[in-house]
């Protein structure tokens, strides 16, 4: 939905961005970011999501907050892919669930379990959350080369952030309980908030989505997070690295 021309909830227009596009949540993230790119430039600022756009090997790239949670990431990616962009990297934070994964970690998400409400409003629950492979495969070879411990798998996004962390508190928190004891024996690597309906909105506008995630704690086997600045950065080097060999990529193809 236009407005004056430009899209109504991320303010701007057709144009004012390319084809790649990091996605944080937090829309304070956005300028250090930015600061990875050449010719770094704000573009809008509204509600959650701020914009910014730049260059990456001579190519037009954009970073755009999205919130929190998964209303507000597929507001998001649906106004980003009307101006252009069809290749998305979510970059955010997690709790690890198995315990194989630590804080300082970083996780690469394949696919997403659809514990939220937003992607249902798009494709029936029988229809996988998955990561585009060309990616994850990319986030992959930028983890390695950064050399960052890392984890490729299924991931688990929610609605409730207390949920996850108080579930006793809640009415509901036997069900909740039961549902996180069930990820973990499968195997799901971490939790957060907006990876599914970042990946279903991708596949019904057949754009392709990714996701990297720096874990904090697990919720498991952890006391405290670490939430520095440094930890945050693994993954947002991770995505600019992916990026990187993407845009090779698809000029050679």
């Amino acid at each position: 939905m236009l407005i004056q021309g430009k899209q109504m909830h991320i303010q701007i227009k057709k144009g004012d961005i390319g084809r790649y596009v990091i996605l944080p949540g937090d829309p304070g993230r956005c300028e250090r970011i930015a600061r990875y790119f050449d010719a770094p430039e704000k573009l809008s600022s509204n509600r959650e999501f701020t914009v910014w756009r730049g260059l990456l090997d001579g190519e037009p790239v954009a970073v755009c907050s999205t919130g929190i949670g998964g209303p507000s990431a597929a507001i998001a990616v649906e106004e980003l892919i009307e101006c252009g962009a069809d290749t998305f990297i979510r970059v955010g934070t997690s709790g690890g669930i198995v315990d194989t994964v630590r804080g300082g970690d970083v996780v690469i998400a394949t696919a997403a379990v659809r514990q939220e409400g937003t992607s249902r409003e798009y494709l029936p629950i029988e229809y996988p959350a998955a990561a585009d492979f060309s990616v994850v495969s990319a986030l992959h070879e930028a983890a390695r080369k950064l050399g960052y411990r890392q984890h490729v798998g299924v991931i688990q996004s929610k609605d409730s952030f207390y949920g996850e962390i108080r579930p006793e508190a809640q009415p509901v928190g036997a069900e909740l309980t039961a549902k996180w004891n069930a990820w973990k024996a499968a195997g799901v690597l971490t939790s957060e908030m907006e990876c599914a309906a970042v990946f279903i909105v991708g596949a019904v506008h057949h754009v392709r989505c990714g996701g990297v995630l720096n874990v904090l704690w697990n919720a498991d086997t952890d006391d405290t997070l670490d939430a520095s600045p440094e930890m945050a950065e693994r993954g947002v080097r991770t995505a600019v690295e992916a990026l990187r060999i993407l845009i090779a990529q698809d000029r050679k193809e």
